[in-house]
């Protein structure tokens, strides 16, 4: 009787460790984040290219400044995803949405015959000036097999209309790169400030 009663508080403490584990369908080997996103929303599932494919290049839905009345920026980042072994197309990676704004176009990695370089590293421009929270992100570019010659992705303009960025997050290690997303976004406010996206959380992949 006493071995029973062991063996299913054992078990009820194993499915219940599991549970609170977040499962991802890829090799996640580190998460990058920064110290300067806004608190508000709630965070989205995350979610990651194909198994063997990472992020090459993203776009972003941003709101153009109105100059009067509520101001969001930033509302959503999406990732383009390819294969190590060439440029084959491995999806996209995107989680949650804002209401507000355009997409403005994709931007890439400086990818030339005979290389292949994959997002790293991402900073964050953020601002509580009308509470627009997120309204911009950048990125690092490297090789996926070594950690020379990382590079920021130079994307016109550069920057959104609020706010300044804070520093880098932590780069992907060797033979590794950002491999998923997961977004901290904030629903349509009725009678308060919105601000769209506040947040993001990158990972990184084998």
């Amino acid at each position: 009787m006493l071995y029973t009663l062991i063996y299913i508080l054992n078990l009820t403490i194993t499915i219940e460790s599991l549970t609170l584990r977040p499962i991802h369908p890829r090799n996640v080997v580190r998460n990058l984040t920064v110290d300067n996103g806004a608190k508000w929303g709630h965070w989205n599932e995350p979610d990651f290219c194909a198994e063997g494919s990472f992020a090459v290049s993203y776009n972003m839905k941003i709101e153009p400044r109105r100059y009067r009345g509520d101001e969001t920026g930033l509302n959503a980042i999406l990732l383009r995803c390819e294969y190590v072994n060439g440029s084959l197309f491995g999806g996209h990676a995107g989680s949650g949405e804002g209401s507000w704004g355009d997409w403005t176009g994709w931007s890439g990695c400086n990818n030339q015959a005979g290389t292949h370089d994959f997002l790293t590293s991402f900073s964050l421009q953020g601002s509580s000036q009308d509470d627009t929270a997120a309204n911009y992100v950048k990125f690092m570019c490297r090789d996926f097999t070594s950690d020379r010659h990382q590079y920021e992705l130079v994307r016109p303009p550069g920057q959104g209309n609020w706010g300044d960025y804070r520093g880098w997050s932590k780069s992907c290690p060797v033979n590794s790169a950002i491999c998923g997303i997961q977004t901290l976004v904030e629903e349509p406010q009725c009678d308060g400030d919105d601000t769209g996206l506040n947040d993001v959380m990158f990972f990184c992949c084998e």
